[in-house]
């Protein structure tokens, strides 16, 4: 197989997303026993079954962008394909965290070290999403404007 080194320094963005794609069909595979109220599926997931939905839907929400930013093929610098793939996951990861943790999805943020590292860990995750996503975003933009062909209508 013939490699574009252009698609191969973004290979890291896809290879994510079709790690994130599969933990969405997982978590579909857990809805469902959710909906069927198996115990075991319960026992992981105590908290909202919202939770659970809302982690799935972001789990495809970024997999569609990973795939999108790969198939752009606009070469990305390492620093923002990392904070891409790693944002993707923790932003995703925050609503199974609350699934999984109930007492991290009150009104009132919970006193102690664990919710203090889950909101820490919200932050970063917010910081490296918006970082990754957006530096992505405005590189995508600005190699539009590089690669115009000539506006001549004929």
């Amino acid at each position: 197989m013939n490699r574009n080194p252009t698609l191969a320094e973004n290979l890291l963005l896809l290879r994510a997303a079709v790690m994130w794609l599969l933990m969405a069909l997982c978590l579909a595979w857990c809805l469902v026993f959710l909906k069927f109220d198996l115990a075991f599926i319960k026992m992981i997931f105590p908290g909202k079954f919202t939770r659970v939905l809302q982690a799935h839907l972001d789990f495809l929400l970024m997999t569609a962008l990973l795939f999108g930013f790969y198939a752009v093929k606009v070469p990305l610098p390492a620093t923002v394909r990392w904070c891409m793939v790693i944002g993707a996951f923790t932003n995703s990861s925050l609503f199974m965290a609350q699934a999984i943790f109930p007492i991290l999805d009150s009104q009132t943020p919970p006193e102690g070290l664990f919710p203090s590292i889950f909101r820490l860990y919200l932050m970063a995750s917010l910081l490296i999403t918006s970082y990754g996503f957006g530096r992505g975003a405005v590189i995508v933009l600005l190699s539009t404007f590089k690669a115009l062909p000539d506006d001549h209508d004929g």
